[in-house]
């Protein structure tokens, strides 16, 4: 049962040096046309998503804030015209704290959506300037009013950390600043240098200079601890929240769920197929104007694989992968399938078994990916 939506805009005011996602420099496109199409697709849909039962909406990008207000209240309206938002409990759109103008939120607040979810970084000014952002402290404090004169419900920041030259005590000042602002959900994760990116050319060449291992590992250790100090309960690897405020839409991944996602490039899972669409602008329009749905790719996931994904999606969670949940989605007990790779991992204490779950533990946390290289046979 399909229970998410993902809507992708892949227009930004700036490129980041680190960013890989499907994305465009937003001068000189066809944005308005390509909202346009974005409703078709989703007219395209309308079996499946009468079918669907729609808990979560996430507008991602690219950068959705780049829109203007004129062309936000557009994609809002074809957004309630396609989708049914009767059951939607969490319609978030990301945002870039130098395009959130007070009217931005108010439309947004107007159409429902309940879920900010912030591209911080980091609050140090000099780090943005190397990340190649393009806003100021004081326009995360901005949004932070507005939010408040808009009644929005929650706002999350996503934090990076293990960027160039970063030192422990510039990331001890941005999860202070974080702390500041009281909000109800905070992502931090370590910078990956991802292939096609400035920072992937600047390392090739020997030009980026990045932490070390061990010093990303403290920063990691560092935040782990300071947001349990700061009232925020870990609930994912890279993710922390105050109760009752965790991200519905991810957790829809972590979960294996079903989704469907519409955009240039954007992916989904549904009826055991893996699919993703066409990343040129004019190769996804073009299609759709042939009405028929833009996808690139489409994979269907074998037994075998759907295991292999539950396990290393979900023990990205804190509270792991449930037991009895695998051999109801499965048919096999977990510990037939995976019984060696499970013992092994539990002589390195990488992971443990409690309540009917099988979960990392905090020395697992440190070497995730080592531990879910354990679950890929396939």
């Amino acid at each position: 049962m399909v229970r998410g939506v993902y809507i992708h805009i892949p227009f930004c005011h700036q490129i980041c040096n680190y960013c890989d996602f499907n994305k465009f420099f937003f001068h000189n496109q066809p944005v308005d046309e390509y909202i346009e199409s974005l409703g078709k697709e989703m007219a395209l849909w309308t079996n499946d998503l009468k079918e669907a039962s729609i808990e979560t909406v996430f507008i991602g990008g690219g950068t959705p804030t780049s829109l203007s207000v004129e062309q936000l209240d557009r994609l809002f309206t074809l957004i309630h015209l396609h989708i049914p938002m009767k059951h939607v409990v969490e319609f978030t759109s990301e945002a870039n704290p130098d395009e959130l103008t007070l009217e931005k939120m108010q439309l947004m607040r107007k159409y429902g959506v309940n879920r900010l979810s912030m591209g911080v970084q980091t609050f140090d000014q000099e780090l943005l300037k190397v990340l190649g952002r393009t806003h100021s402290n004081e326009h995360v404090y901005e949004v932070i009013e507005y939010a408040k004169q808009t009644d929005f419900p929650s706002i999350s920041i996503d934090l990076m950390y293990g960027l160039p030259n970063q030192t422990m005590e510039q990331w001890k000042i941005s999860l202070q600043e974080a702390f500041r602002l009281k909000i109800p959900h905070i992502s931090a994760y370590s910078l990956l240098v991802e292939p096609k990116t400035i920072f992937y050319n600047l390392l090739s060449k020997g030009k980026l200079s990045l932490p070390g291992e061990d010093l990303e590992a403290e920063m990691y250790s560092y935040l782990m601890d300071e947001m349990m100090r700061n009232g925020y309960s870990q609930y994912e690897i890279s993710n922390f929240s105050h109760n009752g405020k965790e991200s519905k839409h991810n957790l829809l991944y972590w979960n294996n769920d079903e989704y469907i996602g519409f955009g240039a490039g954007a992916h989904g899972y549904l009826k055991s197929v893996r699919y993703s669409n066409h990343g040129p602008l004019k190769k996804y329009m073009d299609t759709i104007e042939q009405n028929e749905k833009p996808i690139m790719m489409q994979k269907e996931v074998s037994p075998v694989e759907k295991m292999e994904e539950e396990m290393f999606l979900g023990l990205r969670k804190n509270e792991g992968v449930s037991l009895s949940r695998f051999e109801q989605r499965y048919g096999q007990p977990l510990q037939e399938v995976y019984g060696n790779e499970i013992e092994e991992l539990l002589e390195k204490e990488f992971v443990t078994i409690a309540n009917g779950f099988i979960k990392l533990t905090h020395r697992g946390r440190f070497v995730g990916n080592e531990v879910f290289q354990y679950f890929l046979k396939s």
